[in-house]
């Protein structure tokens, strides 16, 4: 059965919630019957973006709330 995992892909500076948060993504490996087949990428996330979408305005692409604005984009 293929494994779901959360693992941290970057750490950077928050401006929004004032601390460091993780970004995350939310990875699928394949069992072992098909180990020639690469990991998948299901979703990404923001350690911190609960918080964000508490304050009531829309945040970021991260949080989920708003995909036109991404300020961590380099």
């Amino acid at each position: 059965m293929a494994q779901r995992t959360w693992e941290t892909i970057k750490i950077s500076y928050c401006q929004r919630v004032g601390k460091e948060v993780s970004f995350e993504a939310q990875v699928v490996y394949p069992d072992s019957i098909l180990p020639d087949q690469p990991p998948r990428i299901l979703a990404h996330r923001c350690a911190y973006g609960t918080q964000c979408n508490l304050e009531g305005t829309p945040s970021c692409v991260w949080s989920g709330t708003n995909p036109a604005y991404d300020p961590f984009k380099a």
